[in-house]
């Protein structure tokens, strides 16, 4: 039975507001959970879903890429976003060529991303011709041949941009990188480049690997584990269960956030006894951070580290590790004995004595964890703060020992694997060579664009083709108007989707709409069932299998989209054997063992009960492949940032009913928000000194460098414990404040977490 979506677009009159919650899970995410489920999938195909959620035969959840336990697993593990994750991915409700003949472009472009995404899963292949008001029917075959001709038909194959989301399987991403290399460019953007591009910078450099060194295991094992610009009660729920589980062992957790995470305080896990009763407080210490001010924390630790070691010599110091490992640690002691404390102060916001009770705690810690995420890396300085928080780490010999190590924490599922499997605009001379000799093809060596050069392409006529491989990109990137803009100057653009989206709405002259499978459906080929491949957050491979009747059967996998525009575009006597891979995926995994470093015997490996885990030399060896042979101390100058007068600095981020631009719901009940979106959480008192009032509607204006603005309009001010001076909104409602040229030095990254704003009244009531 299928079910057509809600009629009603998001009424922001609704909105409500009441106290944040001070634990989160409990009770209300299971019954929220199975609310949601049954709404989307009906009783019967929640059950049958919910209990194959990252089980070993099942398949893997399509939310975050936090790893499943190497031990027993529980009946349900999966967390609330999680089992939203999959009832939006498995609804019942269908977009037909009946919806799309029923509803213009211009009608839908004028819906909310949420109401778009409620409307159910695609069902056909669509195309939009020039000129034309309503997406059509397009025949499969049809559909490449329109690409393939497009292709063909440019000047260079620079002039192709080729776009990745994270829940793209290895096989997937490593024939689509395939096919891109094989077509002549490296232009393979992806969603990396808008998260954790900052942490693979700062790894690579200090520790000659650009992935984090712990296991699930090594939460047991730690002491003291630090959990800086990260919320994981919302982003990343199963988490709480591993830090939870640290607690019990001894472990001491500090959280660094600009704003009170109610996971990060207080936890109820709904599958134990204590779960329904009081739950646990999970941060021993929360140091409520401004924004921009981790690296001066940072230095500011390593200066108290240091001083602690002149206190008792030979105690903090790891002076084995740090002469037998590493190179740099003259300069960076030179360094950060000479931060100001005073300056850090302003800085972070923080006192001397939250500093120094940090401090204590990592010289009486003999095992320590980093966990970070967006709230470091979409920083202007983003690589340069990762890199003094691993400082810390080698300076006490945390790398390459149980419990200790480097935690960036993934985001998408399978955004690390896409990686790993070659989606990347810079891909090393090895694993090219190494494509090469195995397929017979020469891949292109110039460096490709990553996505805000993609944007900048197609907003200066450099490209005129975008492919993308799953995901919403233009809700995802930002500098809204400008990214739409550069995407209606394609003459192509085509999305490979399982839901509708804004992407679909924002197209170029001709615009194709490709439905594919979902994690959950069952994959056929010849009657044989096919099974794909993930790795998690820490490096772990494994294999997902869906297990789902498709909603339609013109649904395509994105193994056999990408093998059959390979057959279209180069032809059948094309050296990759496209049409093997199509028909069996243990084809492709045995090429990705010839190929991709680690993955030897891939095909047997996978098939483990956990998978496998893929090499890390600092942590298995102590190894560091950097230019010095060893893993390298930063020395960097201090940047924060300082709060203009009159103005706000906005970071932009999740509700709880959301994944990355998928909204699930319209509550964030963690932090009191109920029935919309445009909201401004703002300091109570910086809203009566900028001249407002609490439930104000205002207009938020940012302000760039070079003297140029951006606005959104009919925000509510929410008085919310932030620190003085910044503030925080949902994105993608506020991305159209972030400049396109406004990215963290080294990385890219767009900086999300530092937008210079000012508020106005509203100039529509």
């Amino acid at each position: 039975m299928h079910r057509n979506g809600p009629t009603q677009d998001i009424d922001e009159s609704a909105l409500s507001v009441t106290a944040p919650k001070e634990q989160a899970a409990g009770v209300t995410a299971v019954a929220v959970s199975l609310t949601r489920a049954v709404g989307e999938m009906g009783v019967i195909r929640t059950a049958r879903t919910l209990a194959r959620v990252n089980q070993v035969h099942g398949f893997d959840c399509p939310g975050c890429a936090w790893p499943e336990p190497t031990g027993h697993r529980r009946p349900a593990e999966f967390c609330e976003n999680g089992a939203k994750a999959v009832a939006e991915e498995a609804t019942l409700r269908t977009v037909t060529p009946e919806f799309f003949a029923a509803h213009s472009v211009d009608e839908l472009a004028g819906k909310s991303g949420y109401w778009l995404g409620q409307q159910g899963r695609l069902t056909h292949p669509m195309v939009l011709r020039p000129g034309a008001t309503h997406y059509t029917p397009i025949a499969w075959d049809d559909a490449y041949r329109l690409v393939a001709d497009h292709l063909g038909a440019l000047a260079s194959p620079d002039e192709a941009v080729f776009y990745t989301s994270g829940r793209t399987s290895n096989e997937t991403a490593f024939l689509y990188q395939l096919l891109v290399r094989a077509f002549g460019t490296n232009n393979l953007p992806d969603c990396s480049n808008m998260c954790h591009e900052s942490s693979g910078a700062a790894l690579v450099s200090s520790i000659g690997i650009g992935k984090g060194s712990v296991s699930i295991d090594d939460f047991a094992a730690a002491d003291l584990i630090i959990v800086a610009g990260q919320n994981p009660g919302t982003n990343h729920p199963r988490m709480l269960s591993a830090l939870a589980n640290a607690k019990e062992q001894g472990a001491k957790i500090v959280a660094i956030n600009p704003l009170p995470e109610t996971g990060l305080l207080g936890f109820r896990d709904p599958q134990t006894v204590k779960g329904f009763t009081s739950g646990v407080s999970i941060a021993d210490d929360f140091l409520q951070i401004r924004l921009g001010g981790d690296m001066a924390l940072f230095q500011a630790l390593g200066r108290l580290l240091f001083e602690a070691e002149d206190r008792a010599p030979g105690t903090v110091v790891d002076r084995e590790f740090v002469d037998a490992h590493c190179a740099g640690f003259a300069e960076y002691e030179k360094q950060v004995r000479a931060v100001d404390f005073d300056t850090v102060l302003e800085a972070t916001g923080l006192t001397m004595a939250e500093l120094e009770r940090t401090a204590r705690r990592m010289t009486e810690s003999k095992n320590i964890i980093i966990c970070w995420a967006m709230g470091l890396t979409q920083q202007v300085h983003g690589v340069a703060t990762i890199e003094e928080a691993t400082n810390l780490l080698l300076l006490r010999g945390m790398i390459g020992k149980p419990g200790a190590g480097v935690c960036p924490v993934r985001g998408h599922s399978n955004v690390q694997g896409d990686r790993t499997m070659g989606i990347w605009e810079k891909m090393p001379e090895p694993f090219l060579a190494a494509l090469d000799q195995e397929f017979g093809i020469v891949s292109p060596r110039k460096h490709g664009f990553d996505t805000v050069d993609a944007i900048r392409a197609m907003r200066d006529g450099r490209a005129s083709v975008f492919f993308g491989m799953g995901g919403n990109f233009v809700s995802a990137t930002p500098d809204t108007e400008v990214t739409e803009a550069a995407l209606r100057t394609c003459a192509l653009t085509v999305q490979v989707s399982t839901k509708l989206n804004r992407s679909h709405v924002v197209h170029g002259s001709t615009a194709l709409i490709l439905p594919t499978l979902g994690r959950t459906d069952k994959d056929l080929r010849d009657g044989v069932k096919q099974q794909v491949s993930v790795e998690d957050s820490m490096s772990m491979v494994h294999l997902s299998t869906g297990r789902l009747d498709p909603v339609s059967k013109y649904l395509r996998s994105e193994v056999a989209i990408v093998c059959d525009l390979a057959l279209t575009l180069f032809g059948a006597d094309h050296p990759v054997p496209w049409a093997t891979f199509r028909r069996d995926y243990d084809t492709i995994r045995d090429a990705i063992s010839r190929v991709v470093p680690g993955c030897a015997d891939y095909n047997t490996r996978v098939r483990a009960r956990n998978g496998f885990v893929l090499p890390h030399p600092p942590r298995d060896s102590r190894e560091f492949r950097t230019s010095t042979g060893k893993a390298n101390f930063a020395v960097n100058e201090l940047h924060w940032t300082p709060v203009p007068a009159g103005r706000l600095i906005l970071q932009t981020l999740r509700s709880h009913d959301q994944y990355n631009t998928t909204i699930y719901g319209l509550d964030d009940r963690y932090r009191g928000v109920h029935g919309g979106r445009k909201v401004v959480l703002v300091h109570p008192d910086d809203i009566t000194e900028l001249g407002f009032a609490e439930n104000d509607l205002v207009d938020v204006i940012s302000e760039w460098t070079d003297g140029t603005e951006r606005s959104v309009e009919g925000f509510r001010l929410i008085g919310y414990p932030t620190p003085r001076g910044n503030a925080a909104a949902y994105y993608p409602e506020t991305n159209p404040l972030v400049p396109l040229d406004h990215v963290a030095a080294r990385s890219n990254t767009p900086v999300s977490k530092s937008v210079t704003i000012r508020l106005q009244r509203a100039s529509h009531e």
